[in-house]
């Protein structure tokens, strides 16, 4: 019966970090979409699911301490209670940046300076990595979990892109500067959320192989 509950635990562990990842892809998609639209009532929206995140967090780290605490799990058991703790600590943060992303149409008036066409696609780039780094864990696929981190080049070749074009506008048009640094910010936020994916995917491979990783 002991045994019967420790795995029962475990499977609700792991559904609750899948349900924290489904979360964060949903708030990550809203938040895009409110801020490339400039819709400020979906962006309201977005806003009020971080309430839904902390209580999936804490949920998270109940069940972390409870195993910890009264289970003592060993091995490759140990491995996915750590991975899970570490995992769910950077779904929170990507939940963080794309409140942050919500934010954004509220404070910008009228248009975007320019088509946001390589933001988006940065912006689909890490989408990519967060719903694959969480397949990874899921399946607990190492592999990929390695080939999900290696797009966040991408994500930074991108970003470098966007900054100078930003810069090199702002230089131009000094009355641009308010909205073109609300654009700064977004593809900043955009490249730690790819950051984030990686260190997920780091989790994942340890969980699998026990090997510690720099995928970043």
């Amino acid at each position: 019966m002991i045994r019967k509950r420790y795995f029962q635990q475990l499977d609700l562990l792991k559904e609750s970090v899948l349900s924290l990842g489904e979360m964060s892809e949903l708030i990550f998609h809203d938040s895009m979409e409110a801020v490339i639209d400039l819709n400020i009532e979906l962006a309201r929206k977005t806003l009020d699911l971080e309430s839904k995140v902390d209580k999936l967090e804490e949920r998270i780290e109940i069940s972390v301490f409870d195993l910890l605490a009264l289970q003592q799990p060993m091995a490759s058991d140990l491995r996915l209670v750590v991975s899970a703790l570490k995992i769910s600590a950077d779904l929170k943060r990507i939940v963080g940046l794309s409140i942050n992303i919500a934010k954004i149409p509220g404070k910008i008036e009228g248009s975007h300076i320019k088509p946001l066409i390589d933001t988006k696609r940065m912006a689909d780039i890490a989408a990519n990595m967060l719903e694959s780094s969480m397949k990874a864990f899921v399946t607990q696929d190492a592999e990929l979990a390695r080939s999900t981190a290696a797009r966040d080049d991408e994500v930074d070749k991108l970003f470098y892109a966007v900054w100078v074009e930003l810069i090199e506008m702002m230089a131009k048009d000094t009355d641009i500067i308010s909205k073109a640094t609300y654009l700064l910010f977004l593809i900043r936020y955009l490249e730690r959320i790819a950051d984030h994916c990686c260190n997920i995917c780091e989790s994942v491979v340890y969980l699998t192989t026990a090997e510690r990783v720099k995928l970043n």
